[in-house]
């Protein structure tokens, strides 16, 4: 009389397990989602570090899920007004000073951005690390007393990317990505990039600081500090244009 029960509860935990057991694609998933939540807007300072000089720059960004990214510099006066638009696969340039909008081939994805050490393809398709990658728990590491899963996502054939394979280390508390290492086609380490400086901004915990440094130019790196932050307000796909990105103002 009492097998029936026991056999109950096996299947009730079992199950429940299952509820709650996480695939690598999810907790990338989760990743993407804290840190830009369902639509997302940041004013932030770059700043590009070089063994005889560093340089500036500041910027206001706007996010709506996956496919829509907007970034506006804000200073200094020579690049102000400079933008980059991401609407789905599509992404462009607008160059105040020629007045010129410039579309991002496939091909320029991996150029530098406004000179630092992200690309085009880092600072305005970060979503597509969800969408264009497969994913594969590596292990688990402890990075700066946070507990994080590694996680080895390796590009989709033919998927449009920079990159062939990206490891990130994603806490398992904040789901913020801690660290994450970027390789090329050859599999040789290209990009790292580190987050520091947690705190809550726009009702949420976010990595204000975060660095990326090539691995071949020794002295070299671009910080990028986040000052202010918004999540999960209403912004129409409209914004995200050609004509917004020319008409938008500091």
């Amino acid at each position: 009389m009492q097998t029936l029960p026991i056999i109950l509860l096996s299947l009730v935990s079992v199950f429940s397990m299952g509820l709650h057991a996480q695939t690598a694609t999810d907790i990338v998933t989760k990743s993407d989602l804290q840190m830009r939540g369902d639509s997302s807007y940041s004013e932030l300072t770059m700043n590009i570090i070089r063994p005889d000089w560093t340089r500036s720059m500041s910027m206001k960004s706007w996010t709506k899920g996956k496919e829509l990214s907007l970034v506006l510099v804000t200073a200094p006066a020579k690049d102000k007004g400079s933008a980059s638009l991401k609407r789905q696969r599509e992404m462009w340039n607008w160059i105040p000073s020629i007045e010129r909008v410039i579309k991002i081939a496939p091909s320029m994805l991996g150029q530098s951005w406004m000179g630092s050490d992200f690309t085009n393809d880092d600072l305005i398709n970060q979503s597509s690390i969800v969408v264009d990658y497969t994913h594969a728990i590596h292990g688990t590491e402890v990075f700066y007393n946070d507990n994080t899963y590694v996680i080895d996502a390796i590009a989709k054939p033919d998927a449009p990317v920079v990159w062939s394979k990206v490891r990130l280390w994603i806490s398992k508390d904040t789901y913020l990505q801690r660290k994450v290492e970027f390789y090329d086609e050859f599999d040789e380490l290209v990009n790292t990039m580190k987050t520091y400086d947690i705190k809550q901004l726009g009702g949420r915990e976010i990595a204000t600081r975060m660095e990326m440094v090539p691995a071949d130019k020794l002295g070299n790196k671009t910080e990028m500090i986040t000052h202010q932050a918004q999540f999960n307000f209403a912004i129409k796909d409209s914004f995200f244009s050609q004509s917004q990105m020319k008409a938008l103002r500091d």
